[in-house]
């Protein structure tokens, strides 16, 4: 890992540097998000280099298990606690400091309580004070029983156990943790002759294994893979309880027939467990209708795995699906689960199918026929059992025609079908999505009593939003920072709202410009004002508008945009 050289910047929450270094900087120093290590801090950023800044007026801000794409590098990106849009400043200009409960919380999040079970001292000593330093939390235990015991006072997140011991085995302690329900991950540690031992464990339940002497970095990269799936089921918990509380088939925001058709067929659809083919264009709330389709169904227990196929390219995605083992390409050094098996027992839910290569729909539709596949450079089957929602917003059957998309695979896909009507066509739900969008986002920033102008109501309830839901959000979150008082005006309105008539193409046509000269006209300013709302974010703009960010970029290429 390269030195990361950058000036301590008081009050700045994250600093993200051109060329893939990404630090979090505040007054006592700066702590790179990639290594978990302190980094030197210098005099300066390298001249010209390009820096962004993210902060909030009280917590750490940064993008919920996304990444953040700087100069086409894809860095990722740890959850912390959301509350209002980013504030993007420049080098060297001043921003809100940040709360110390939420720098210390970020902390806590990045580590992690560590048992490590060996039955020689010395190497107990030397991990426990190696992950100490990457602001762990250690335990140590000589033997099984011994660890067994940590497990009656303490949360341990991961296990490290030696394989072979004098009072029993690492496999002999996996057995312990299952009969206490542990959802601690269980790293087995072993010498090079054992580990078709060590194999054995991961069979029986264990997380990975690592062989002595222990490799740090393989250490770190595997704790990282550790952390990612417990956010997973943190985030998987999270959903299944706030689902379960305040959320349900009636809990949707559905004044329309349209909508209420929609949800009474997902309902029925719940039931089974059968593929579902959801249909719609973007923005309209896809995603929601499959949380809702699983958090009603059989295996709501189990994992909710989303994948929005249009974020990577093919290879990157077939590992994200997959998994890879390792050696398999540059940059594997080893073996990752994929998404698949991370949703083993619950749900997958590929959105934005319509996009996948057809390298990847030959694999997916493998695994839709005969429930399992191969890693990326391994031979070994995986079986899984995994029900699989799938959504678009382009017409399969046209892509059938053009030879874009297998007819076999669309078959798959659509045993059951379900179409969400855009906002357009259900206008009886823009009232309640209104309401519901000022309360969430004035209580968030502490204005509840914030409404708005009877004209600024009329004008967002004439608006067509070609956006969708998601457009309609964002508008209202806009609205809502950037009004003053108790009211929001039409001011607070972007423009392309302000300035909708509710006319017609036709009728806002100037006869003085050619079909394809209007065409690109309104193109260009559906695309622009998309660009706005996402903080000119291509990858969320592309999603808004329902284009690939390929098809994006070459549009903006083609109108000289950078």
């Amino acid at each position: 890992m390269n030195r990361v050289n950058a000036k301590k910047i008081p009050g700045a929450a994250v600093a993200v540097v051109s060329g893939g270094s990404m630090v979090y900087a505040h007054g006592f120093g700066i702590w790179h998000l990639e290594t978990k290590r302190p980094v030197q801090v210098s005099t300066a950023f390298r001249p010209g280099s390009t820096t962004k800044m993210f902060t909030a007026t009280s917590a750490l801000l940064l993008v919920e298990r996304g990444k953040l794409d700087l100069n086409k590098l894809h860095i990722r990106m740890h959850t912390l606690k959301r509350t209002e849009a980013p504030f993007h400043a420049s080098y060297g200009e001043e921003v809100s400091p940040v709360c110390p409960a939420h720098v210390h919380s970020f902390f806590r999040k990045l580590s992690m309580n560590i048992l490590i079970v060996d039955d020689e001292a010395s190497q107990r000593s030397v991990l426990s004070g190696y992950l100490r330093k990457q602001r762990h939390v250690t335990f140590e235990a000589g033997s099984v029983a011994e660890a067994v015991g940590v497990f009656s006072s303490h949360t341990i997140d991961v296990v490290l156990s030696d394989f072979q011991m004098p009072h029993g085995s690492g496999l002999d302690l996996l057995k312990e943790l299952k009969q206490l329900h542990s959802q601690s991950a269980v790293v087995i540690m072993t010498a090079f002759g054992t580990i078709e031992g060590a194999v054995s464990a991961m069979r029986e339940g264990a997380f990975d294994y690592l062989t002595k002497p222990i490799n740090l970095d393989e250490l770190d990269l595997l704790l990282d893979h550790v952390r990612e799936l417990s956010s997973l089921r943190s985030e998987n918990l999270i959903l299944r309880e706030r689902l379960a509380e305040t959320f349900s088939f009636s809990g949707f925001i559905a004044q329309s027939d349209a909508m209420r058709s929609v949800l009474s067929l997902a309902a029925r659809v719940a039931q089974s467990s059968a593929t579902v083919l959801i249909r719609g264009e973007s923005g309209t709330g896809k995603e929601l209708v499959a949380q809702a389709i699983h958090v009603a169904g059989e295996r709501k227990e189990k994992p909710f795995v989303a994948v929005n196929c249009a974020a990577l390219n093919e290879n990157l995605l077939e590992s994200e699906l997959f998994g890879h083992e390792k050696g398999s390409f540059t940059g594997a050094d080893r073996q990752r689960r994929g998404r698949f098996e991370m949703a083993h027992g619950g749900t997958i839910f590929l959105d934005e199918i319509g996009e996948i290569t057809p390298a990847t729909q030959v694999k997916l539709l493998r695994v839709l026929q005969e429930h399992q596949f191969e890693r990326v450079g391994g031979s070994e089957p995986v079986n899984i059992d995994v029900r699989v929602l799938a959504a678009t917003n382009k017409n399969l059957e046209d892509a059938i025609k053009k030879g874009t998309f297998r007819e076999d695979l669309f078959y798959r896909l659509n045993v059951l079908t379900i179409d969400v009507p855009p906002l357009r066509r259900r206008r009886d739900d823009i009232p309640p999505l209104l309401d519901h969008y000022l309360h969430r986002f004035a209580g968030e920033s502490n204005r509840k009593k914030l409404t708005f102008s009877k004209e600024a109501w009329e004008k967002l309830l004439r608006y067509d939003y070609p956006g969708n839901v998601r457009e309609l959000g964002n508008i209202v979150q806009r609205a809502v920072i950037i009004s003053r008082g108790d009211h929001v005006l039409m001011d607070d309105l972007p423009h392309v709202v302000r300035d909708f008539a509710g006319e017609s193409a036709l009728a806002q046509a100037s006869p003085n410009l050619s079909f394809t000269e209007q065409v690109e006209r309104l193109e260009k300013e559906l695309i622009f004002e998309a660009l706005r709302l996402s903080g000119s974010n291509q990858s969320k703009a592309a999603k808004q508008l329902g284009l690939s960010e390929r098809n994006l970029r070459y549009r903006l290429k083609k109108w000289g945009v950078k």
